[in-house]
């Protein structure tokens, strides 16, 4: 090794940090807890931790261990020190150290390392020198060095991280970690205590940044999650697939991915809606609805408890039990919970009788009383169990009890669209639709409260239902969330038009709205296309601008009709003689024809969500699943198709608009039809 060559002595540095990672490694591995622990409880649950532990110091050969330096410029006690004064400090995925436990590598989340993201020549935060790595398949290849110190020089773009942002992609969705801009790392280091909103333009990072602020909320407030658990809800399986990698990858390993569809699983769905079915059904107002069917079972006595203990009868009289009834009615808490506290409040009511008589009762005096044959049957017929599955199959089937808890809210034609044209005999027979589950769900938290986690990312949330944001703010009504999204992609009839109206569904009104607009994924040539769209689609938006100096591939070829499927096969044979992955995008009705032509023409093809490889690097994607995933080179077929396979033009030009901005390097548009009026 060249002691005098900068690269081989950070080359050096990263082999002994890796050296130091796999040490800590195997002294955890060697613990040994037969002595420490009491039983075989708590031998399994400190053996989990350690076998978590474990995980998290594994040493992923092609994943950089750090990726950046500061050198701070101040020596310890000196004047304006700040951080870390004068030291040198490596910024990487996770915390290294050596055997004496001095740092060799600092975790990207600490304090320290924010300068890494923020420090400008304007405000250097009393850093140096930055200095970036660039990595080729886990090898350290290249340095780049920023001098802070230089205010005169001006701001230049990095060209290692140009490089990074534009390195083509085979296999999962990667980290942005190395990557993060200073608007980014405001959002991913915001306060566990609110709610952000983040609403990002395609390319702009914002999955990724909600990933990362997942990641940094652990660090920062590792022992509060542990206990009230994070969540990340993603659109489709699909999707969680393609981002599963990010988190372990940043050493945390224990954070939950589930769908919408997920939460609400109270019932197999096997049905589907019509658009104008699925808007009501999803439509907040629903809400109410349920509330007043959920009570709708709770009458009034008309006859009084008679409790027999001993040689005595207690009465209590039915207009004192209704009031018991009313005030628990009034208190607006959870049926089941008013349920369970009424035998309660009428054991309460026999034990005031007793001390009036001259008895002393206690607690076990009550709580007998309450399971008393008399009481339970009071309680049955006056305030009844409710069973949410069979609620809403009842609502959903029967036009006169809809009608009797949906007047004044729902219109007699919302009535009869969300009405079954052929009632089920039972909730196992019928045929649920995903917006029918969540009815269900909100049903089920009105008689039991849903638990809380402590922080919850929602992706895409710009296409969920009023009723899915109250699904989803159910999981966090005590916690905080990331929600990340963006107007212009909402491609479901019922996509939310304000983040505003979203958030209060959600039940996070204050929620800060924060806007990414500037683009580091997609091409310059591909955004600025993609953008005519915004004036139909979101005329509010601001058009999404690009950091990228290379304008990228892009072409928009027009061919007859019988030659389309041919013209696509040529360009994709075009994308694939380059590195990278290759999407072919399509509407969802032309997938099929487009798979036996590829499979036709020798050219395999994965489905959306399995992970490419070297061997494999073409991606059949319907449209329908096109939205949060990214390809280095995108051929997008007959984009009139991909408007007509929607409902309505507006979620058409949607549709299309997310089918547009999936390129990473390039973009080949083949088309037979028109193009829409609105890419004109």
């Amino acid at each position: 090794m060249n002691a005098n060559d900068p690269l081989e002595r950070e080359r050096a540095h990263l082999a002994s940090s890796r050296a130091a990672l796999r040490a800590m490694r195997a002294d955890v591995e060697a613990l040994d807890i037969k002595d420490v622990t009491a039983n075989w409880v708590n031998a399994a649950v400190l053996q989990r931790q350690i076998d978590e532990r474990i995980a998290a110091l594994a040493d992923l050969a092609h994943t950089p261990l750090f990726f950046g330096r500061l050198d701070y410029l101040h020596a310890p006690g000196a004047e304006k020190a700040e951080g870390a004064e004068g030291e040198r400090f490596y910024i990487g995925r996770r915390h290294v150290h050596d055997a004496d436990g001095d740092p060799m590598v600092i975790d990207w989340r600490a304090p320290v390392s924010q300068p890494f993201y923020r420090a400008s020549k304007k405000d250097p935060m009393d850093v140096g020198t930055r200095r970036r790595f660039g990595y080729t398949g886990g090898e350290l290849t290249a340095y780049e060095d920023e001098d802070l110190t230089d205010a005169a020089g001006g701001e230049q773009a990095s060209r290692l991280l140009q490089t990074e942002i534009e390195r083509p992609r085979v296999g999962p969705m990667r980290d942005i970690v190395a990557t993060i801009q200073p608007e980014q790392d405001e959002i991913v280091r915001a306060g566990i205590g609110g709610t952000v909103c983040v609403q990002g333009a395609p390319g702009t990072g914002k999955t990724a940044v909600g990933l990362h602020r997942v990641a940094y909320l652990l660090y920062a407030h590792r022992e509060r999650l542990a206990r009230t658990g994070t969540l990340v809800i993603g659109p489709n399986r699909s999707f969680l697939r393609y981002i599963e990698q990010v988190l372990p990858a940043l050493g945390e390993l224990n954070v939950a991915q589930a769908t919408v569809d997920d939460l609400v699983g109270h019932v197999e769905v096997r049905g589907t809606d019509t658009a104008e079915a699925a808007r009501v059904k999803g439509d907040a107002r629903m809400a109410e609805v349920l509330r007043r069917a959920v009570r709708s079972g709770v009458t009034m006595p008309v006859e009084p408890v008679v409790v027999v203990r001993g040689s005595r009868r207690w009465r209590v009289p039915a207009y004192e039990i209704e009031e018991i009834v009313r005030e628990l009615l009034d208190r607006d808490i959870r049926y089941g919970a008013a349920r369970d506290a009424l035998p309660q409040r009428i054991a309460h009511a026999v034990l005031v009788r007793m001390e009036e008589a001259g008895e002393a009762p206690d607690d076990r005096v009550q709580d007998a009383v309450a399971r008393n044959a008399a009481v339970k049957a009071a309680v049955k017929a006056v305030w009844p169990a409710v069973d949410p599955a069979k609620l809403v199959l009842r609502l959903l089937s029967d036009a006169e009890f809809l009608a009797e808890h949906a007047a004044g809210v729902l219109t007699e034609d919302e009535q009869r669209t969300v009405l079954w044209a052929r009632p089920a005999r039972s909730v196992r027979s019928a045929k649920w639709s995903a917006a029918d589950a969540v009815l269900i769900d909100e049903a089920t938290d009105l008689v039991a409260r849903t638990p809380s986690l402590g922080h919850v990312v929602l992706d895409e949330a710009q296409d969920l239902s009023p009723m899915q944001y109250r699904a989803v703010g159910r999981r966090c009504t005590t916690g905080s969330a990331t929600i990340l999204g963006d107007l212009a992609q909402g491609t479901t009839p019922w996509a939310t038009s304000s983040w505003a109206e979203a958030l209060t569904h959600l039940g996070k009104p204050e929620a800060a709205v924060e806007e990414l607009t500037q683009g580091f994924r997609v091409p310059r040539e591909v955004i600025a296309y993609a953008s005519r769209l915004l004036p139909a689609i979101a005329p509010g938006l601001a058009a999404a601008t690009s950091m990228r100096e290379s304008p990228g591939d892009f072409a928009v070829r027009a061919v007859a009709l019988d030659g389309l499927d041919d013209a696509v096969l040529a360009a994709c044979r075009e994308a694939l003689a380059r590195e990278g992955s290759v999407g072919l995008i399509a509407a969802d009705a032309r997938v099929e024809v487009l798979g036996e032509a590829l499979a036709g023409a020798g050219l395999p093809y994965l489905a959306p969500g399995e992970e490419t490889t070297e061997a494999a690097r073409l991606t059949l994607v319907p449209a329908s699943l096109a939205k949060g995933l990214e390809y280095d080179y995108v051929v997008l077929d007959e984009p009139a198709a991909v408007v007509a396979g929607e409902p309505d033009e507006r979620t058409g030009l949607r549709r299309l608009y997310v089918a547009l901005t999936r390129a990473v390097s390039g973009l080949t548009v083949v088309h037979a039809e028109p193009l829409p009026g609105a890419l004109g």
